[in-house]
């Protein structure tokens, strides 16, 4: 009996070359997703990947349309349903099923499905589609054509940082001026920047473009690194005004009013720059008071494009008023779903005094002989009114104790509220490792802003996965967002949030993947309730497991309850059992004679 590979080999192929496409054009058995990891105690195993039968392309990472292929006794339109949504998720315009002999056409841009006997060719997809977004030929479709840089990372772009890519650059070469990209921390933004502007700047369509952030790690690192490949036309913006070169990086706050002097952007003629790229745009406000509103209305003429890792939230209505809808949006729950973003477990600890409150005795004093006033001070006044540094401490030996537990040489990042909140919890951790922190005296480091070029120092060997110091990290703002720590395994949230902006861009320091360290999920660890404020799972999805423990004034648990949240899983034998049963099943059904009489050319009214 024939099957899918025998359509795609004796039929399909050859359709497709006589309608006019290449082996280059044509990738055959093409997974674009890496599969779901699910975490089973200490293992994990990954779910199949969604793979198409044919992806076609006009060039390389320029995708079409999508061929699903099926048996040849069964009917052409069988596969259009699974088609089309892989060509929902591809963000392609064209989806066909076939038989090997008839096709199915479903296209997206006039609603209508066809049945065709041959393939459009390259040609007429590319018109079709070209024509429907208003692209002249000549030398608006060259440029959407142009291909990407391919040397970064040795690695293709995945199949959303192409569309990221691909939608931007057409919104540019349209004449849009404002333009909102909002992917989830981890998928590459960075790298999409990158390759928008290099496509922009290689086809001069954008001769100068300033690359804005909001703090010198995220500006040094896109320089440094991502960038490299554009050499002498990079330019950091710091102190004085050059005019010479071709892509700009900056902080706003280096170039904004202060009071020393005017904006530094203002020694740039209006239209200098012909494209703005503000990576983390939520975090400079785009509210009509802040300084980076300033600035892109100073450059208004210049094509603006907004880049965030956070969805439409109370916090940053500013940001998506400015630049409007996002044109294409990459959740952190389709990244884990697809297998390229890390699963994640939330751990919550209460402490008695944050459930309970905490009161002052009579005429009580602080340590420098003050009198404290008299109140119920929780979780929002700890570390802000009132510090207790025997809730720290305790909090210490509790974090410590689960890594004995779990792995201590795990990488794990703790927010604290302040800079000297973190240096009290790097005090109270290193006491609490003593027996490691003989051995390795860097194995607990403060990174904050105060620590300057020793912090900045620890932070590279922290990002550094083939160091061994840091393993435990406090901190307080520094690394709340930008920071690329691949191996980090335990968020520790031991600060009140009072944003979900925020949330999301801590949470997000743990959801890169590296499988060359075996890090395939990661955990929060939280002790101020906050994974509870902010669940947000149409953009998060859900965690693979939920765990609650309470623990009193010696750090000793007292009561706790696990919550599994996380989707059945099968044995191999259940899923093998569950397949075959499907093959008898379809195999029955063929082999039998046709349960229905198919009549053609009769007459029907309405």
């Amino acid at each position: 009996m024939a099957t899918e590979a025998d359509t795609c080999r004796k039929y399909v192929l050859p359709k497709l070359y006589a309608a006019g496409w290449t082996d280059d054009q044509i990738c055959e058995q093409r997974s674009f997703t890496d599969g779901r990891i699910v975490t089973i105690g200490t293992g994990h195993y990954r779910k199949p990947g969604k793979r198409a039968d044919y992806l076609l392309r006009c060039r390389p990472y320029f995708f079409l349309a999508v061929v699903e292929a099926k048996a040849a006794y069964k009917k052409p339109g069988d596969g259009i349903q699974q088609a089309m949504a892989s060509a929902e998720i591809l963000g392609l315009k064209f989806a066909y099923a076939t038989n090997g002999h008839g096709i199915v056409e479903h296209d997206y841009l006039t609603g209508k499905q066809t049945i065709l006997q041959q393939f459009p060719s390259p040609d007429e997809l590319w018109r079709r589609l070209r024509q429907a977004a208003g692209i002249q030929d000549g030398k608006d479709a060259d440029d959407l054509l142009f291909p990407f840089h391919h040397e970064i990372g040795g690695k293709d772009p995945r199949y959303y940082q192409q569309i990221a890519i691909n939608r931007t650059v057409q919104a540019v070469i349209q004449g849009q001026k404002r333009i909102l990209l909002t992917m989830a921390t981890g998928t590459g933004k960075t790298f999409v920047a990158f390759q928008i502007i290099w496509k922009l700047w290689k086809t001069r369509r954008k001769v100068r473009i300033l690359y804005l952030a909001d703090r010198n790690v995220l500006v040094d690192q896109a320089k440094d690194r991502t960038f490299s490949p554009c050499g002498d036309a990079l330019h950091k913006i710091q102190g004085k005004v050059s005019k010479s070169r071709e892509i700009y990086f900056a902080i706003y706050q280096a170039i904004v009013d202060d009071e020393r002097r005017p904006g530094l952007y203002k020694e740039y003629p209006p239209d200098f720059f012909d494209l703005i790229l503000v990576d983390e745009c939520h975090r400079g406000s785009a509210n009509e008071e802040s300084k980076w509103r300033e600035i892109l209305e100073y450059f208004s003429n210049a094509a603006q494009i907004g880049m965030t890792a956070t969805p439409l939230r109370k916090d940053n209505v500013d940001t998506y008023r400015y630049f409007g809808n996002p044109i294409f949006t990459y959740s952190l729950a389709r990244g884990i779903e697809d297998g390229f973003l890390a699963p994640y477990r939330v751990h919550r600890v209460v402490l008695n005094v944050d459930a309970a409150g905490w009161r002052p005795d009579k005429d009580q004093l602080d340590r420098f002989g003050r009198e404290i006033p008299d109140g119920e001070y929780g979780t929002k006044d700890f570390e802000r009114l009132v510090s207790l540094l025997t809730r720290t401490e305790i909090a210490a030996k509790h974090l410590t104790d689960y890594l004995k537990k779990t792995d201590r040489m795990a990488k794990t990042i703790v927010f604290c509220v302040d800079q000297e909140h973190a240096e009290d919890m790097r005090l109270a951790l290193h006491r609490a490792n003593h027996d490691l922190t003989q051995k390795l005296p860097h194995y607990v480091a403060r990174i904050v802003s105060d620590e300057g070029k020793i912090g900045r120092g620890h932070l590279d060997d922290f990002q550094d996965p083939e160091k061994d110091e840091p393993v435990i990290v406090t901190t307080s703002q520094m690394l709340t967002t930008g920071v690329d720590v691949p191996t980090c395994r335990n968020i520790v949230l031991f600060k009140p949030i009072n944003s979900i902006v925020e949330f999301k861009q801590i949470i997000g320091r743990g959801t890169r993947l590296f499988t060359d360290k075996d890090k395939l999920w990661f955990t929060i660890i939280d002790y101020t309730g906050a994974t509870r404020l902010f669940s947000d799972p149409d953009f998060d999805g859900f965690p693979e497991k939920i765990t609650e423990e309470q623990i009193n004034e010696n750090g000793e648990t007292v009561g706790g309850e696990e919550v599994t949240v996380q989707e059945p899983i099968e044995t191999e034998e259940q899923r093998e059992a569950e397949l075959q049963a499907l093959l008898q099943a379809e195999q029955a059904e063929e082999e039998g004679p046709p349960r229905k009489y198919y009549v053609d050319n009769t007459e029907v009214r309405v």
